[in-house]
């Protein structure tokens, strides 16, 4: 598993967590150091929290008949598709979103969560990589954290 983040601690993190290749994206081009990890081949699969700023290194760092799975937009929403590089690739973009489903599609997908994902939760097989847990009162400094970026994992705040 291949993954990018923008600090060594970050990495090492992933590290720790069962990645193989490791690219700080702030220092490398990371559809260089894919290819150059995997011998060329590329991506087989790219989770995409980043959307339009990243769509054409991402077809780039896509293996032949791969797929990339678009779940975010921090970098925008509207870019220019390369639709030669794709079909080069015979790459497949999907993109999804939790608040554009109606409320019984929600309901199957929760419902698919409990009984697929929190058992393996209980069982320890998959576990939520925290930040910290802070009070209600104090969601200023988790929004500094958030927006500082300081942080590797989820940032909890609880009511309390």
């Amino acid at each position: 598993m291949a993954v990018t983040a923008g600090t060594r601690e970050k990495l090492d993190a992933c590290a720790k967590l069962g990645a193989d290749i490791m690219i700080n994206y702030r220092e490398d081009d990371f559809v260089e150091r894919l290819r150059e990890a995997t011998g060329g081949h590329g991506a087989d699969v790219i989770l995409d929290i980043i959307g339009a700023g990243y769509l054409s290194k991402n077809i780039a760092a896509l293996a032949p008949d791969g797929r990339i799975a678009n779940i975010g937009m921090q970098q925008g929403r509207r870019a220019e598709l390369d639709l030669g590089a794709l079909m080069a690739k015979r790459g497949t973009i999907t993109s999804t979103t939790l608040r554009a489903r109606p409320a019984e599609q929600k309901a199957a997908i929760v419902a698919a969560v409990a009984a697929n994902v929190w058992p393996l939760v209980d069982k320890g097989i998959i576990r939520p990589v925290i930040h910290c847990e802070l009070p209600m009162s104090q969601a200023e400094e988790a929004h500094r954290i958030m927006t500082a970026s300081s942080h590797t994992g989820k940032i909890l705040l609880r009511t309390d």
